[in-house]
């Protein structure tokens, strides 16, 4: 038996879902997002799909991930969040990095001069994240460093929301606001064109002001709305196991760890090959459902390590080696990833990246 479960892949609806984004991006750009081994969707086939459906680039947190990519084949422009401590690897695959601070802006120019190349790089703004990225008030005089060093040609300008998902969107529109107005500054300052994005998934959906040359989106691709509306997202990752053993329990016996759960009647408690271990949460205990023979069946106990215990007594003929839906669709009953994150207050994104990377992948059209 092989550890964990299956995670199925349906690289027709992550199609689906980038035709939405770039109908609703118009002519420009869509720069797929693929860090964190696509969301847990296996980042290699996902980009494949992408690049091959119309993606005009793709943007990764990491080189190792980059690195990855070009292994696979990819050869559209790569974008890289944050790591920049190795700057040979930008210039042996052919990466976009994406420069923070003065420091990172020295150590490309230095190493482009040598290799005597002028390299395109992207400068990240902070207009409101608080995480990284030249500050406002810095930003300006930055980019006109920048734009005047050797071996650096200044090709773009991004920042980031960090709300663009919520109802209220005043602080998404202030973030814009300087974004906006600072890339005016620096093209007027430098008097180039440059390629400016901003968008993520919620502002593809949400801002319209907010597109400029290019976005960026990522849980939109892989089905998950930020919004209650779906916009016709499909999800694309299914994760499926199956039954380990069936045990016939009497009524008031405790099942799993901390006698959380004890059988009010007599039960019957299937066993599934999927723990913590896998990414399925602790604090699922006691508190989510997985599928079996197309209903609904609660999970009891503790989630354990490598096991996760079910209640099957209301379900007829259950045996070793049915089908186990953890995340997915069984019969007309669906688990979403939004679902399983409203059950231990986190958010889709975790779900999937948890879920999705340890898991076995089977890519399907």
């Amino acid at each position: 038996m092989h550890r964990g479960p299956v995670a199925e892949i349906d690289l027709a609806a992550l199609q689906h879902n980038l035709q939405i984004m770039r109908s609703m991006a118009g002519k420009r750009d869509v720069i797929g997002v693929v860090k964190a081994d696509a969301y847990g969707h296996g980042s290699v086939e996902v980009a494949r799909r992408l690049v091959a459906a119309g993606a005009a680039g793709l943007a990764v947190a990491y080189t190792d991930e980059a690195k990855l990519l070009r292994e696979g084949g990819i050869t559209v422009p790569i974008l890289v969040f944050v790591d920049q401590e190795n700057p040979d690897d930008y210039f042996r695959y052919d990466l976009v990095p994406v420069l923070r601070d003065r420091r990172t802006v020295q150590v490309f120019s230095d190493e482009a001069r040598k290799r005597g190349m002028r390299t395109p790089v992207h400068m990240k703004i902070d207009t409101g994240m608080g995480r990284i990225g030249f500050r406002p008030e810095q930003t300006v005089e930055a980019a006109l460093e920048i734009a005047g060093m050797e071996g650096l040609r200044l090709e773009g300008l991004m920042s980031h929301f960090s709300e663009a998902d919520l109802g209220d969107g005043t602080y998404a529109r202030q973030q814009l606001r300087i974004f906006s107005d600072l890339r005016d500054a620096i093209q007027l300052r430098t008097g180039l064109r440059l390629r400016c994005h901003i968008a993520n998934s919620a502002a593809v959906l949400s801002l319209p002001d907010a597109l400029f040359d290019a976005v960026r989106p990522g849980i939109a691709l892989y089905g998950c709305s930020p919004f209650v509306e779906s916009f016709g997202l499909r999800p694309v990752l299914s994760l499926r196991s199956e039954v380990l053993a069936v045990r016939n329990l009497p009524a008031a016996t405790a099942v799993s760890y901390g006698r959380t759960f004890v059988t009010k009647r007599d039960s019957r408690i299937a066993v599934i090959p999927v723990g913590y271990a896998d990414g399925y949460n602790r604090l699922f205990s006691n508190n989510a459902e997985m599928l079996l023979k197309g209903c609904r069946v609660p999970v009891v106990g503790r989630v354990c390590m490598d096991m996760t215990m079910l209640d099957v007594t209301d379900v007829p003929n259950v045996s070793e080696g049915d089908e186990v839906m953890i995340l997915g669709r069984q019969g007309e009953e669906l688990i979403t990833a939004a679902e399983l994150a409203g059950r231990i207050n986190t958010i889709p994104y975790e779900i999937l990246t948890s879920l999705g990377t340890p898991a076995r992948k089977a890519y399907f059209n």
